[in-house]
């Protein structure tokens, strides 16, 4: 009996011991642990400090409304990246600012132009007419499209021989008509595609803008108020376009000055200069055709058939008479 309570209390200090020097283990091992789980924690504070993030910032002033050169941009590392940055110089290259920028500010989408001036090209302008559901081809017209532009003009009631239609502009590129524009950002789906798409089939469209050449800007506007336009729909791969050798240019509203004696001639007038002289409408009715040296609408017009006019005769002692009959003119001297 006595053996067996030596053997137990001696398994039971052998049980202890163990028990101790576990427990030291464990003791030496958890600082450790605690050291080894708190480092990678400090990384990872330090790291999230030190985050850095590419934009594109403008390296010198830059002012608005001119083109974005690009060795006026820089890429530096910031520690925030702002919505609408630029990450390289290439996709702010060449944009217009709406506002100054100074140096060293970030350059973003928001202050960049954009929209429906992006789609117009160098030498065109975007020009709005009005617009309802038969000249735009029963609202079957769509941004992107290209349409001829015929013009009809309705003469009064006396002369209805001298009313006509001819084509007025062609292969002119449709930028938005009614509530759709080729600006439009794309929908994510094609569903939603087909049902904006729809949407604004149905809503009336009440003015069409066209992209078109500078100098073809008088003849579309004075067309628009003195005449109705009609827009004809064409197939984008028809290239083919009326000859312009075969008719005479129109005159303009404001003559060039005079050449001096000695300058060389100058050339036609084209783009901004001859957007700047300007048309006529009656011009633009007749061609250019002028009687007695104004045009011969305006003569129709403001002098009825068989009116009698008198005009002192360029030769000495003599006088002359100007006859008028519809759009035909006679002058008589007596």
């Amino acid at each position: 009996m006595i053996n067996i309570t030596k053997i137990v209390a001696a398994l039971l200090v052998l049980l202890a011991i163990a028990l101790g020097g576990y427990a030291w283990m464990l003791g030496r091992q958890a600082p450790q642990k605690t050291a080894a789980t708190a480092a990678p924690a400090s990384d990872q504070s330090k790291s999230q400090q030190t985050l850095t993030h590419p934009v594109v910032v403008a390296a010198k002033p830059l002012p608005a409304g001119l083109a974005i050169p690009a060795d006026a941009l820089r890429v530096e590392r910031l520690a925030v990246n702002p919505a609408g940055a630029f990450q390289e110089v290439t996709a702010a290259a060449g944009r217009v600012p709406v506002l100054d920028l100074s140096e060293g500010t970030p350059v973003m989408e928001n202050q960049l132009v954009s929209g429906l001036a992006l789609r117009v090209g160098e030498g065109e302008r975007a020009v709005a007419i009005k617009a309802d559901e038969v000249m735009g081809v029963g609202n079957k017209i769509q941004p992107g499209d290209f349409v001829d532009v015929f013009i009809t003009l309705k003469s009064d009631g006396k002369d209805v021989d001298r009313s006509q239609a001819r084509l007025l502009l062609s292969r002119k590129r449709v930028l938005a008509f009614g509530s759709a524009s080729v600006d439009g950002l794309p929908s994510k789906t094609a569903d939603k595609q087909q049902q904006q798409q729809q949407a604004q089939r149905t809503e009336a469209a009440r003015t069409a803008v066209l992209a078109v050449p500078v100098d073809d800007v008088n003849r579309l506007t004075i067309g628009d108020s003195t005449g109705r336009l009609m827009l004809a729909l064409r197939n984008p791969n028809d290239m083919g376009e009326p000859d312009p050798k075969l008719f005479a240019d129109l005159p303009t509203a404001l003559q060039p000055v005079s050449v001096r004696p000695g300058e060389p001639r100058r050339p036609p007038l084209e783009g901004l200069d001859r957007a700047q002289a300007g048309l006529t409408a009656a011009d633009l009715v007749t061609g250019g055709k002028a009687v007695a040296g104004r045009p011969a609408l305006v003569e129709a017009r403001s002098v009825s058939a068989g009116a009698r006019t008198t005009q002192p005769n360029a030769t000495r002692g003599g006088l002359q008479v100007e006859v008028i009959r519809g759009d035909r003119s006679e002058t008589m001297s007596y």
